[in-house]
């Protein structure tokens, strides 16, 4: 059980609180011995002091509270077109297949302009404050450095000053971290990090000392500290929450997030380090093991629209676990179905609707003959096999002709959109619809395919009428309402509903992937376990 006296806010600045059993003796004292006022000031600042300097609480437990910026529609769309430049970027980079490799520097695949929660710590003696976003989708601690001159996003935020720290010790070490967006670079140093009131020594972080994008020019936090595994950390730095648990800091190898999805209210949630808090959940967690370490990643069952089966994770997926997202990523296939049933507007597909028209009737015959769907769009010719994953049939033009790219990125749109269509006749075949319903019903899916910029407007008055979205985890249902997974940005005649659902595609053998992000962890609370290598998810009280 937490208690009141481990308790720490950060609301602007860190601050140490005097818990209510502790006032309680300090009153006590000052009526029983009858000191002088003078002499008993006194020695209740030099026990204050003694508190401030004591190490973290002995039971090993502390909490972090966090604040929460409002969203904003220009932030969600810069966070979105973020994340499709860095879909691209990952995939001529195969970061995914280089997990387990400490000699590389693995790039999470995200962005943090659409991460809303954070919270903040200091590093140094005396403390340097930072606002920072707590990150479960990578392992990094970095903030801008006071050697960083030349980028304009600098000074929009606290800068670490080694000549300020008393503990500070030299590393040096050069890095580079690539987002979609942009990246950062800098150099390693070592210093004290205080979380709450935890005191973490000799802790390996990064300053930034060039920013290049304006993305982190419109963040509204400092940097990030990552509590993801060290597989994916850069430079194989020891991630922050390694070394809590190292240096004794934790009861338990255990954190848990708890999101407030109230808008007005002034907490914006918790992150409990060493433990759980009962306060904050219903009934019991549903615990799943981690699958891949690296980010908290873990196998996801059936993804339902109402009542009916998306056919997309029905064999499985795998999906991840990710504090520093909002939203809620998914493949193509099922956020254009997502679209399609709560009547968010898309653009009009042409390479969509060119598939149905061209290939259709042979799509259709090849499934009522039996032909696997996986198997479907290589038979008609639009998908070849590459010994590991089905591509493009013009794959080779990007290898041997450069100046063939566009070509070959036009072969790789039809092989995508083959696939999907495949999986929405698919769907409606088990439903025994006919083949004019079926394929009136794809064209509409085209219709409602993600734009470019990844916007998916809602009409606000409609929500009441909208489906349940239900994730099946550990066989068991996950379900969010329209209310849940809508968001909200603006207010009056101003307020505009976007859907939290974004379009991801990550190829095979790693994908399909979904990303859950605070959309998902705002509804369910989730404990992080490191000691079993396990998630754990129950209703948020």
């Amino acid at each position: 059980m937490i208690t009141s006296e481990e308790r720490v806010v950060i609301a602007g600045r860190q601050m140490a609180t005097l818990s209510c059993c502790s006032l309680f003796h300090f009153h006590r004292f000052t009526r029983n011995k009858g000191m002088e006022l003078k002499l008993v000031w006194s020695a209740f600042c030099l026990w204050m002091l003694t508190c401030l300097l004591l190490p973290a609480s002995s039971s090993g437990v502390v909490r972090i509270g966090l604040k929460k910026r409002r969203l904003d529609l220009q932030g969600i769309n810069a966070a979105r077109m973020a994340r499709r430049e860095a879909v691209v970027g990952a995939g001529d980079r195969e970061m995914f297949n280089h997990f387990g490799h400490p000699d590389e520097d693995i790039v999470p695949l995200k962005n943090y302009m659409d991460a809303q929660y954070f919270g903040e710590i200091g590093i140094g003696s005396p403390p340097q404050n930072f606002t920072v976003i707590f990150d479960t989708g990578s392992s990094n601690l970095w903030v801008p450095s006071a050697k960083c001159y030349f980028s304009i996003a600098c000074y929009f935020h606290s800068k670490y000053n080694s000549r300020k720290s008393s503990t500070y010790s030299k590393n040096g070490k050069p890095c580079t971290i690539n987002y979609g967006s942009g990246s950062i670079s800098g150099f390693f140093s070592q210093d004290k990090v205080e979380v709450g009131d935890l005191v973490v020594t000799d802790q390996v972080f990064i300053e930034a000392t060039k920013e290049g994008s304006l993305t982190f020019v419109l963040a509204k936090f400092d940097g990030i500290l990552g509590l993801g595994f060290q597989e994916i950390s850069v430079g194989d730095a020891v991630p922050v929450w390694y070394n809590m648990v190292k240096q004794g800091l934790v009861r338990d190898e255990v954190f848990s997030f708890w999101l407030n999805r109230d808008p007005e209210a002034e907490v914006g949630g918790e992150i409990v380090f060493g433990g759980v808090d009962p306060n904050h959940y219903k009934g019991k967690h549903t615990y799943v093991p981690v699958t891949q370490k690296g980010y908290w990643q873990f196998n996801m069952g059936d993804f339902l629209i109402g009542n009916f089966s998306t056919g997309v994770c029905e064999g499985g997926c795998a999906a991840i676990v990710d504090s520093g997202t909002s939203l809620l990523a998914g493949p193509t296939s099922a956020v254009t179905e997502i679209n399609h049933a709560i009547g968010a507007e898309g653009v009009v597909s042409a390479e969509c609707k060119e598939i149905v028209s061209e290939y259709g009737d042979l799509i259709w015959d090849l499934l009522v003959s039996g032909v696997l769907p996986d198997k479907v769009c290589s038979q008609i010719g639009l998908c070849i096999f590459n010994g590991a994953q089905y591509v493009s049939t013009g794959i080779e033009t990007v290898v041997e002709e450069e100046n063939n790219r566009e070509s070959s990125v036009g072969d790789t749109a039809l092989c995508s959109v083959c696939e999907m269509t495949v999986i929405w006749v698919q769907n409606q075949l088990k439903q025994k619809a006919t083949k004019e319903k079926v394929f009136n019903y794809v064209i509409e899916l085209c219709n409602s395919l993600p734009s470019p910029m990844g916007e998916s407007m809602i009409d606000c008055d409609s929500i009441s009428s909208m489906p349940n979205i239900t994730f099946t985890i550990g066989d068991k249902p996950f379900v969010l309402t329209p209310e849940q997974y809508i968001l909200k940005t603006g207010e009056g005649i101003a307020t505009v509903c976007i859907s939290g659902f974004m379009a991801l595609d990550v190829a095979p053998p790693r994908g399909p992937l979904w990303i859950l992000g605070d959309v998902f962890m705002g509804v369910y609370h989730t404990v992080f376990d490191f000691g079993n290598l396990q998630l754990g998810f129950a209703k948020a009280a």
